[in-house]
């Protein structure tokens, strides 16, 4: 099995001993990221802007495989206030992502100092059209 594991300076210090991306046969799938800006380690205030910070941090995971949004194919969304933040959280979500959009499982989570965080599973496309 081909398997590619990738750490990046470019996305935010993983939290313990964990890659930030695997790809294995063209599957690809990124560690949760929260919204800790990866050049200064800040975290914007409000859910809007957490939520686009997390999205940053996905869309770079996946540039470092030479893959975009387009590819993700399952996105799981953990969110500390599930109530109060999934308007917000769904509004800068809808405009990150095209129609038709991944497969998502939203859930309320206990997070540590974060309002969202979001890991997702991008598939590469087949070289062979039609594979």
């Amino acid at each position: 099995m081909m398997q590619n594991r990738v750490t990046s300076e470019a996305l935010p210090a993983p939290a313990g001993p964990y890659s930030h991306v695997v790809e294995a046969n063209g599957v690809v799938w990124t560690a949760g990221f929260g919204p800790q800006d990866p050049r200064t380690g800040t975290v914007p205030a409000g859910i809007s802007e957490q939520t686009d910070q997390v999205l940053d941090n996905v869309e770079q995971a996946l540039r470092e495989v030479g893959l975009g949004m387009t590819h993700v194919v399952k996105a799981t969304v953990h969110l500390q206030n599930l109530d109060e933040d999934f308007s917000a959280f769904n509004e800068v979500y809808a405009r990150r992502f095209a129609a038709p959009y991944p497969v998502r499982t939203t859930v309320g989570s206990r997070l540590a100092g974060i309002l969202v965080e979001v890991d997702v599973v991008a598939v590469r496309p087949s070289p062979v059209p039609g594979c």
